[in-house]
Order: structure tokens, then sequence, then C-alpha cells
């Protein structure tokens, strides 16, 4: 098979990668959650090459963080793919693509996108203004090989 014929593949053909990091712990040094911690950013997908990708959250436990918040994107763009939302609004069974979580179900277009990222930049989850003390998230990255290198994979 010619690598070119992996390309030809219809763009509503999305492989799918999941990664379900630990919870978040900001009152801990250093854990996920931790705004001045080492922990953030958290790298969630390793990428490679150019994509297309579609990205959401899935809440398992109820954030809290009186203030904290939470956005995925890229190094320098850090919002780019799921917008800066107060950790307290992300509750369990929400669905989290944008800045208003949906409860239990949602439409593929609801999920923004899809963008395109460049030159393997990984896709990053940030928190940010205060501490994420408790929670979960994982996520889910439906992708699309746009370069013969292109590639997503869980990180963590």
């Amino acid at each position: 098979m010619d690598i070119n014929e992996s390309i030809r593949l219809p763009l509503d053909a999305f492989n799918i990668a999941k990664v379900v990091p630990t919870a978040f712990i900001g009152a801990t040094a250093n854990g996920r959650g931790d705004k001045d911690g080492t922990g953030t950013p958290l790298t969630l997908f390793k990428v490679t090459g150019d994509v297309l990708v579609r990205i959401f959250g899935v809440c398992t436990t109820d954030l809290a963080g009186a203030t904290g918040t939470v956005q995925v994107g890229v190094v320098g763009n850090t919002a780019a793919l799921i917008a800066l939302t107060t950790a307290t609004d992300i509750d369990a069974d929400k669905i989290w693509s944008d800045a208003s979580p949906t409860l239990g179900v949602d439409t593929l277009a609801s999920v923004l996108g899809p963008y395109i990222i460049v030159n393997g930049q990984d896709i990053i989850e940030t928190v940010a203004t205060a501490d994420i003390t408790s929670g979960n998230i994982y996520y889910i990255c439906l992708w699309k090989a746009l370069s013969p290198d292109g590639n997503v994979e869980a990180a963590v």
C-alpha cells in the first residue's frame, strides 16, 4: 500500500486516542491541578507531524477549587482546543468541549474543530487562576494524519 492511500481516507474517518490522567490534587505540591507546580501544563497527547483533531473531556468526578480554571491547547495557545473554563462548572457526567460543559449527551458538531495542529505540537492541559483540588477528567482525541508522519498518542 502506498503511504498516500492512507491520506485519501474521508475526513470523517478519525482515529481515536484516549488518555486517563490521575485525579486533580492541586492542594499537593506539583500534583495535577497545582497551578504553580510542575504538573501544569500536563501533556495529554504526544503529537508528531501535522494532524487534524477534535478533542473533548469527560468528567468522572466533580472538579473542585473555588476559582480554579482549566483549558486545553498547545504551548503558546493554551486555550486553542477547549476554552478556559471554571473548574466548578465541570461536574461528573458532563462532556467538556467548550466553556459550557454539557450533561451526558452532546453532538459531535458541538465538539469544536476540527483543528489543525502542525509541527508536532503536543496537546496540553493547563490549570490557571487557582488550584483545582479534586475531581477528574479523561480526554478523547479524534484525529487524522495530515502528513505522512502525523500521529497522536496518549502521553500519560
